[in-house]
C-alpha cells in the first residue's frame, strides 16, 4: 500500500483501504504472537506510537499523514491527539489510544485468548477512532467539507462495521469533532474559530452537530453549575465562555428545526428529539438565552439570541408541552440526570470498561445524553452503563473546590429537581410572552 503524504483525500483512502480490506485482522493476528497479553499490548502499543504497522517485513498500515494532520490541527489550536495534564500543566507525550493501551497492559488480565483478542481489537479501533476525529478536523482543507464529513461518517461507519471490536464510539463524524476538541486547549479563541467553519456546513450536518452539542455541552455546563460553581450561575459563565456561543448556535439551529417539525404530523420522532436536546441545552442557564441580559460571552451572538427569543415566543406552548414528554422518573434512564465533567473522558471510560467486561458495550457517548428511541433493551444499557461510569468516578474523585467530587454523576432525584426548575423558568419567559403560566 503506497505512503499518505497529507491530504484530507489521501488520509481518508488511506483509512478506509485500513477499514475495510482485513488490515485489522492482520494487525491482530501479528501482535496475538506474542506469548503473553501483556506483551501483545506492549507490541501494538510501539505501533500505535510510529503509525505504522509491519508484519514479517510487510507494512500492513502506515500513516505518515498523521504527523502532519495534527500539526496542522495543532496550529488550529486543538490537539486532538493528546490530553491536558492539569497538574503538569502541559499536555501529555503519549496519545490518548497510546495512555489507554498502557494501563490496559497494567491493569486488565483478559481470561482467555479470545477475549484477549477482543480487547486488542477493542485497543486498535480506539486507536483508530482517533485518527478518524483528527481527519474530521481537517474536513475544511480541500474541496466541499459537506462532503468530506459524509466521508468521515462512512469512515466511522466501516471502523464500527462486522469487521471491529463491536464497540460503539460515536454516532456521526459531527460527533467525532466534538471528542477531539473537548479536552482542555490553552488556545481558547480556536473554538470561536472552529463555530465560524460549522456555521457555513449545510442544513442537516448544523443540525446533527447541534443535536448532539446541546446534549454533551448542557450536561458538562449542569456539572460545572452544580458541582464546579457550587451553582453560581456567575462563576459558571466566567468559567465556560468560549462555551457559551457554541450552545447558542445550537439552539438557534434546533429552534428553527423544530419550528419545522411543528409543521408536520409525520415529524413526531424528530420533534421529540429536538424537543429533549433544546431542554437540556436550556438547563444550565435558560436565562442567558431567553432573557433580556445574556452574558458577555454572547456579546456576538445578537442575532441567534434574537431568533432564539423569536422562535420560543412562537412555539412555547407547544415546548412546554414537549418538554413535559421528558420529565424523568426515579426508574427510568433520564439524561436529565446525568452530568459529567469532560466528554471525551466518558468514550475513554466505556473503553476501559468494555476492556474489563471483554464485551463492547452497545453505547455511544451519544446514547447517555438521551432516551431515545425509547426501548426496554436501552433503557437498561443506559442505566447500567451511567451507573458503571459513576462508580468507577467515585473510586477515582477529583478534586473540585478542594473537595474530592466524582467527575461523572448519575442521579435520578437531582435530574428530576433540575427538571423542575427549568420547567418553572421556561414558565416564566413564556408568561413575559403572554403565556399564562
Amino acid at each position: 500500500m503506497g505512503m499518505c503524504a497529507g491530504s484530507f483525500k489521501e488520509a481518508s483512502e488511506c483509512l478506509e483501504a485500513a477499514l475495510t480490506g482485513g488490515t485489522r485482522r492482520a494487525i491482530l493476528d501479528e501482535v496475538s504472537k506474542a506469548k503473553t497479553f501483556d506483551r501483545a499490548t506492549r507490541h501494538l502499543r510501539d505501533f500505535m506510537r510510529v503509525h505504522r504497522f509491519d508484519a514479517a517485513g510487510t507494512t500492513l498500515f502506515s500513516a505518515r499523514w498523521v504527523k502532519h494532520l495534527d500539526h496542522v490541527t495543532r496550529g488550529d489550536g486543538f490537539h486532538a491527539l493528546h490530553d491536558w495534564d492539569g497538574k503538569a500543566d502541559r499536555f501529555n507525550d503519549d496519545t490518548i489510544p497510546v495512555e489507554v493501551t498502557n494501563f490496559v497492559e497494567r491493569m486488565i488480565r483478559p481470561k482467555d485468548h479470545a477475549e484477549g483478542r477482543f480487547v486488542l481489537a477493542l485497543l486498535l479501533d480506539y486507536y483508530f477512532s482517533h485518527l478518524i476525529g483528527l481527519l474530521a478536523l481537517r474536513a475544511w482543507d480541500e474541496g466541499d467539507a459537506n462532503k468530506n464529513l459524509t466521508t468521515v461518517s462512512r469512515l466511522l461507519a466501516a471502523l464500527q462495521g462486522p469487521e471491529g471490536s463491536g464497540q460503539i464510539f460515536a454516532r456521526s463524524a459531527e460527533t467525532l469533532i466534538l471528542i477531539a476538541t473537548s479536552h482542555f486547549e490553552p488556545d481558547v479563541t480556536a473554538y470561536d474559530r472552529l463555530l465560524a467553519k460549522i456555521e457555513r456546513l449545510g442544513e442537516s450536518h448544523r443540525v446533527t452537530i447541534s443535536l448532539a452539542h446541546a446534549r454533551i455541552l448542557g450536561s458538562h455546563l449542569r456539572f460545572g453549575l452544580e458541582v464546579t460553581c457550587a451553582g453560581e450561575i456567575t462563576a459558571l459563565r466566567e468559567d465556560n465562555i468560549p462555551d457559551y456561543p457554541w450552545l447558542c448556535f445550537a439552539l438557534r439551529t434546533l429552534f428553527e428545526a423544530y419550528a419545522v417539525c411543528a409543521r408536520s404530523e409525520e415529524a413526531s420522532a424528530e420533534r421529540q428529539a429536538i424537543s429533549e436536546a433544546l431542554l437540556i441545552g436550556l438547563m444550565p442557564d435558560a436565562s442567558a438565552f431567553l432573557g433580556s441580559l445574556p452574558p458577555e460571552a454572547l456579546t456576538s451572538r445578537e442575532s441567534d439570541l434574537a431568533g432564539i427569543r423569536e422562535l420560543f415566543a412562537r412555539h412555547q406552548s407547544s415546548l412546554l408541552a414537549d418538554f413535559e414528554a421528558h420529565r424523568p422518573t426515579l426508574t427510568e434512564y433520564s439524561p436529565l440526570s446525568f452530568t459529567f465533567n469532560f466528554p471525551h473522558n466518558l468514550v475513554k471510560g466505556i473503553v476501559v470498561d468494555a476492556a474489563r467486561r471483554g464485551i463492547a458495550w452497545p453505547l455511544a457517548l451519544e446514547d447517555l445524553v438521551t432516551a431515545v428511541p425509547r426501548t426496554p433493551e436501552l433503557d437498561l444499557a443506559r442505566r447500567s452503563l451511567a451507573t458503571t461510569l459513576m462508580g468507577y468516578a467515585l473510586a477515582n474523585p477529583d478534586t473540585i473546590r478542594g473537595q474530592p467530587h466524582p467527575a461523572i454523576v448519575c442521579d435520578p432525584a437531582a435530574g428530576l429537581r433540575a427538571f423542575e426548575s427549568i420547567v418553572q423558568h421556561v414558565e416564566t419567559f413564556a408568561g413575559e410572552n403572554g403565556v399564562p403560566r
